[in-house]
């Protein structure tokens, strides 16, 4: 609420803010929602932010800037550069598109979504996943005292980012998740941002994250997780999602997720398998297989 009051006070015009603060913003009371005389752009950076998020701003007066970049090249390196064509799409058409990385930016000259070992460009057809590489004048020389960290990360004068990401037809970029944290189940790659984009559908799952498991028979298998301190205002109803396909399928649930608090930086990313070692969550409370269906047959699950 004093987010709303000070942008109608000052006569905001244009603001940034992290996706965590778009989401307290998009969830925000419906009594303190705003009706603003004229649009407020907002740019978002610093982790992905789920479209539902941005489809929710979209009707009280936000139009959100999706940015993307790291320390290693100095600031946003990419921009979800509006097209004149989407404006014809319906809000969660144009929220998918805002989610999107984009385009590269004015201050480097290179950007592609390459083979990791390769390094050659992968097929722009949204599907193929490659590493995201920057390169430019504002990508860094190295890291300081460390040679061999600076030779790995700037190969043949690409920055890579350790993003995995396509490359979609109209040239625009889509990262999927961390070199690091995609899951690899009986040899499939999933991305565990495309499972979190599809629970943020639900109206009442307002965080989410989902890391790795082991499993004896996949060999991992995605976990979902959602904090304790997350609001609920109605219980939660069997379905998960309505409109997300190809997803992920709750098999087995012996109770609600276990009530903790888990720890993140301002981006609002989770992402700290420590923490999940660390709160020792039960192994046996979740356990998914692909079925390529809907998210469903969830009672009790507390968020």
């Amino acid at each position: 609420a004093t987010v709303f009051r000070l942008i109608e006070e000052h006569g905001v015009t244009h603001q940034c803010g992290a996706p965590i603060i778009l989401n307290a913003m998009a969830h925000a009371p419906e009594e303190v929602k705003p009706s603003f005389k004229s649009k407020v752009v907002i740019a978002t950076g610093g982790a992905a932010p789920p479209s539902p998020v941005i489809a929710a701003l979209e009707p009280i007066g936000f139009e959100v800037i999706h940015l993307y970049g790291l320390t290693e090249v100095y600031g946003p390196a990419t921009i979800c550069a509006w097209q004149k064509s989407w404006d014809n799409l319906d809000l969660e058409g144009r929220a998918s598109k805002k989610a999107r990385q984009g385009v590269v930016y004015p201050s480097l000259n290179g950007m592609r979504i390459g083979d990791p070992e390769t390094l050659e460009a992968v097929p722009a057809d949204g599907e193929t996943l490659g590493e995201l590489m920057l390169r430019g004048n504002t990508v860094m020389k190295g890291y300081l005292k460390n040679l061999e960290e600076s030779e790995k990360s700037l190969k043949d004068g690409w920055y890579r980012t350790g993003d995995l990401g396509v490359m979609h037809p109209d040239g625009y970029i889509e990262i999927k998740d961390r070199s690091k944290d995609i899951i690899i189940s009986g040899g499939e790659n999933i991305s565990s941002l495309e499972i979190e984009e599809t629970l943020y559908r639900h109206p009442q799952i307002l965080e989410a994250a989902v890391v790795a498991r082991p499993d004896e028979k996949w060999g991992e298998t995605p976990w979902p997780l959602s904090p304790s301190r997350t609001r609920v205002r109605k219980p939660m109803p069997r379905r998960l999602s309505s409109s997300a396909a190809n997803t992920w399928r709750i098999t087995k649930l012996q109770k609600p997720w276990s009530s903790w608090n888990f720890p993140k930086p301002p981006q609002g990313k989770f992402r700290n398998m420590s923490s999940v070692k660390k709160h020792r969550l039960c192994s046996d409370k979740i356990l998914f297989h692909r079925l390529g269906q809907l998210v469903k047959e969830s009672p009790g699950i507390t968020v």
